[in-house]
């Protein structure tokens, strides 16, 4: 059977319009998206470069949903401040960039915002053990970071049960987020395997029609779990 019963769904920014980024991310949010997922890189922990703090500053002046931001950067504590100045609800870094990740946990809760840890690939879920009472969300990255469009890794599933396993075991309320390849062919095994909030880029808005792409995600996502 499986592990939830509520699903979330992240439409992520980096593969909308640019030149139309208003009217796409309003259009979702209309059309019952429940965050708005902005995809952080750098150029150094992964090979591309995209959005900043001033990103998330933009669209909080348009966006009344939460903005679920993932930083795929070096030295993410250097910029927490800033990201909770320009209006991040969810702070999401990466296990393997923090070398101290309990001690930056904190310091995203300190600065008012939600905590969430990424782990890629190649990285065991139970490294999380240690840090999952400062945890608000785990997202397991379904493919490589770096890229929109990328081909689901499979062996993510395994990870993704873990996971669940996991938090069910914390007994806390902390989201299970899934992050690439996540489509309406893909996404009934991720939601059965336990997670409950999807990320999705180019499957929705590289879509002729953004709104149907977004609603077939949802409800093959919710059809897995009835």
């Amino acid at each position: 059977m499986p592990h939830t019963r509520e699903l979330f769904i992240a439409p992520s920014i980096l593969s909308a319009d640019l030149l139309k980024l208003e009217e796409q991310v309003n259009l979702v949010v209309k059309n019952g998206a429940d965050y708005i997922h902005v995809d952080v890189m750098d150029g150094h922990f992964v090979p591309n470069l995209t959005f900043g703090h001033n990103m998330v500053a933009a669209l909080k002046r348009f966006v009344k949903i939460p903005i679920d931001t993932h930083l795929m950067i070096s030295n993410p504590e250097q910029y927490i401040e800033a990201y909770a100045e320009a209006g991040t609800d969810i702070l999401t870094v990466h296990q393997e960039a923090c070398t101290h990740l309990h001690r930056t946990l904190q310091a995203i809760h300190q600065c008012g915002m939600k905590a969430g840890v990424s782990l890629n690939p190649a990285t065991n879920v139970n490294t999380l053990e240690d840090v999952i009472d400062e945890l608000d969300l785990i997202l397991i990255m379904t493919v490589n970071p770096g890229f929109s469009g990328q081909t689901f890794i499979r062996h993510s599933l395994d990870k993704i049960r873990t996971a669940r396993t996991l938090i069910e075991a914390s007994g806390r309320n902390i989201r299970l987020e899934a992050d690439g390849g996540i489509n309406a062919e893909t996404v009934a095994e991720v939601v059965v395997a336990g997670a409950d909030m999807l990320v999705a880029g180019s499957a929705i808005f590289d879509k002729q029609d953004i709104v149907q792409a977004m609603q077939n995600i949802r409800m093959a996502g919710e059809n897995a779990i009835q």
